[in-house]
């Protein structure tokens, strides 16, 4: 059998053995997590150096915002001076009118507020004298107006829902009128 020294020598040997192992199992995983801590501070290297690169495109292009701002300030204060010496220029040739007509008007003035009292007087008898004057069936035509008692056999013809009455005009531009912009015609073509 044996004894309690080689008992002790093969106790001694195994606990060598499994500290042994751990140490080394240990150290494998060290050593992984060593190399992946080195591959991870290379990535975060390689991203710092392009967020670095994108920062300082970043900052180029801001800068040549900035310099293209302080050429049109530099722009806009010569035309601030080339409008002050216009403005002197034109002091010196056309004096400022008189206090007194500036505060009433000039004739122009006048002739423009006459005429535009005349056109709108005009205008407002000219629609007072045509009201009577519509056929009926049409709106604002009366039954027993001039134009039915003269021609009490004659129809009027049904209004299309873009037709407008004889005596109307479109405005300028609007040839189509609010049929077209409802029916999806312009100036007589299908859209």
């Amino acid at each position: 059998m044996l004894t309690a020294v080689q008992v002790a020598v093969v106790a001694a040997t195994a606990a060598f053995v499994a500290v042994a192992g751990v140490a080394v199992y240990v150290m494998l995983k060290a050593a992984r997590l060593m190399s992946q801590t080195s591959a991870t501070v290379a990535a975060l290297r390689e991203r710092g150096d392009l967020l670095i690169d994108r920062a300082n495109a970043a900052i180029d292009r801001a800068d040549e915002q900035i310099a293209r701002t302080e050429t049109v300030t530099a722009s806009m204060a010569g035309v601030g001076d080339a409008m002050t010496e216009l403005g002197g220029h034109l002091a010196a040739l056309a004096p400022t009118p008189a206090a007194d007509a500036e505060a009433h008007g000039g004739p122009l003035t006048w002739a423009a507020a006459v005429v535009y009292g005349v056109r709108w007087a005009l205008g407002i008898r000219w629609a007072a004298s045509t009201a009577g004057q519509r056929e009926p069936g049409r709106p604002g035509g009366r039954a027993g107006s001039w134009r039915a008692r003269q021609a009490p056999a004659r129809q009027a013809p049904a209004r299309q829902a873009n037709s407008r009455p004889a005596n109307s005009r479109p405005a300028p531009g609007r040839e189509g009128g609010r049929g077209a912009a409802l029916t999806g015609r312009g100036n007589g073509t299908t859209r």
